[in-house]
């Protein structure tokens, strides 16, 4: 598409951006208008009403965030602009909360900036002098706020942000409770996208018999119990995201379903006569190695490929010392607020204890701890008895009396004894016990179907 000529007002405070955007956009046809400030930005788009408006954010004076403001105030139609420098998430987001029509992230291309104004425009936008026609809804905010200041996870934001509006495939890797699925959401809620569905799916969670039904959906009569035609997830999620959690956990007949869909865009009902067409866009997330699984022939690697088109790794809360602190008065805040509490913090062992703390189930496990705390908590500031933290022993504690290992056992008794034993102390919860022993759910279960087969199953092992 080619963008008629506009005329365009750049406002930026440095000479040399104002400079090539002039040349890039003049070489294009457009008529440009340049402003060194903010508030010399606010009075040219008063006298010349541009027909769009790049500006900076980070201005003297009068900031590009408060320039849009001051634009939207008085033309709520206009198309803005904002460029940010890479890394600066926050930014960005929050010009898009605030109304901006798109944004760039130094440092772009001139191709890029083609890109840009055939999106800006791509619809026909008005310039202020015409009637402006209702503007577009603001985004939703996300589900949930990414708190951090850490700057290796601020870099994985903003190539989360910088690669939001394309459809590849996005696989994410972290630890359990590093916040996958949260940037999962947050590529979702930055993509063009955002108005449709967001699907999530535990691969892991659901048995392997109703896995194939609930991704591809099914037809009448394709087996037993299957009353009526029922939509999979995936079709759930046409013209939105689908988020395939734990995706390793996948059987090696899913594996190739789901490569399938990603090659093809269409997926087959189990009991369909004919494929049916679908618009997603896929993001996985994985808490292993997958280069185990694919080396051990259990993961298809073709499939691994495709998946892994734009990989983002989180990193655990252990390499984000720095986050530790700060998320954590985030969740005081938070729950202080839901529960109707007076909590402001911390006193200083209990802020020293928590940063000192392995949190060994990352910003999950803090979150819970702190939650706690806040709960207990008797003053306005939480201390080292409300957080309830476990010691950390400097060395392995030894059997209790009587629970001594017997020369001869087994490794693969003891592992036997091991998981009764924590799904004793989870109550039966599979899903909790997995997590505490560093296994799958679906591992899990299989163990458990072993030792029924091979051994009879004690109660307490059989409930999620």
């Amino acid at each position: 598409m080619t963008v008629e000529p506009k005329k365009i007002l750049v406002v930026d405070d440095e000479e040399s951006m104002r400079i090539a955007l002039s040349e890039a956009l003049s070489r294009s046809g457009h008529a440009v208008i340049t402003a060194a400030d903010g508030l010399e930005g606010a009075r040219r788009f008063e006298e010349e009403a541009p027909g769009l408006v790049i500006a900076d954010v980070r201005m003297p004076r009068l900031s590009g965030l408060e320039l849009l403001k001051r634009v939207r105030e008085k033309s709520p139609g206009a198309p803005f602009v904002l460029i940010t420098a890479y890394g600066s998430v926050d930014d960005a987001v929050e010009a898009m909360k605030m109304g901006a029509t798109d944004y760039l992230l130094k440092p772009f291309s001139a191709d890029t900036l083609d890109q840009l104004l055939n999106r800006v425009f791509e619809n026909g936008a008005p310039s202020p002098a015409a009637p402006a026609r209702k503007p577009a809804p603001e985004r939703a905010a996300p589900t949930r706020e990414i708190v951090t200041g850490d700057e290796s996870m601020r870099r994985v934001l903003a190539v989360a942000l910088k690669v939001a509006r394309s459809k590849s495939t996005v696989l994410i890797h972290g630890e359990s409770g590093t916040g996958k699925e949260l940037v999962a959401r947050y590529l979702h809620e930055s993509s063009d996208r955002r108005d449709g569905p967001f699907v999530a799916v535990n691969c892991a969670a659901l048995p392997e018999t109703l896995l194939e039904s609930e991704l591809f959906g099914h037809e009448k009569g394709s087996f037993t119990g299957a009353i009526a035609r029922k939509a999979g997830k995936f079709e759930l999620a046409h013209k939105g995201t689908i988020l395939l959690d734990e995706v390793t956990e996948m059987t090696p007949q899913l594996q190739a379903k789901l490569l399938r869909v990603l090659q093809e865009e269409e997926i087959d009902r189990v009991g369909g006569a004919a494929p049916v067409p679908i618009d997603i866009r896929v993001v996985a997330t994985t808490n292993r190695d997958i280069q185990q699984p694919v080396a051990e022939g259990k993961f298809r690697e073709d499939l691994y490929f495709r998946l892994n088109v734009i990989p983002l790794r989180l990193p655990p809360l252990r390499e984000r010392s720095g986050d530790v602190l700060l998320l954590a008065r985030h969740f005081v805040a938070k729950f202080a607020a839901a529960l109707g509490k007076k909590v402001e913090g911390f006193t200083p062992e209990a802020g020293a204890a928590v940063v000192s703390n392995p949190w060994k189930g990352n910003v999950r496990e803090l979150e819970n701890v702190i939650e706690r705390a806040t709960l207990l908590c008797s003053g306005e500031l939480i201390d080292v008895e409300d957080l309830m933290l476990a010691p950390s022993p400097a060395a392995p504690a030894r059997p209790a009396a009587g629970e001594a290992v017997a020369p001869g056992v087994t490794v693969a008794e003891m592992e036997r004894r091991l998981i009764f034993t924590t799904l004793d102390a989870t109550g039966g919860n599979r899903t909790r016990a997995a997590e505490m022993l560093g296994l799958s759910i679906r591992t899990l279960r299989n163990k458990l179907h072993e030792y029924r087969a091979t051994h009879g199953l004690p109660p307490g092992g059989e409930e999620e």
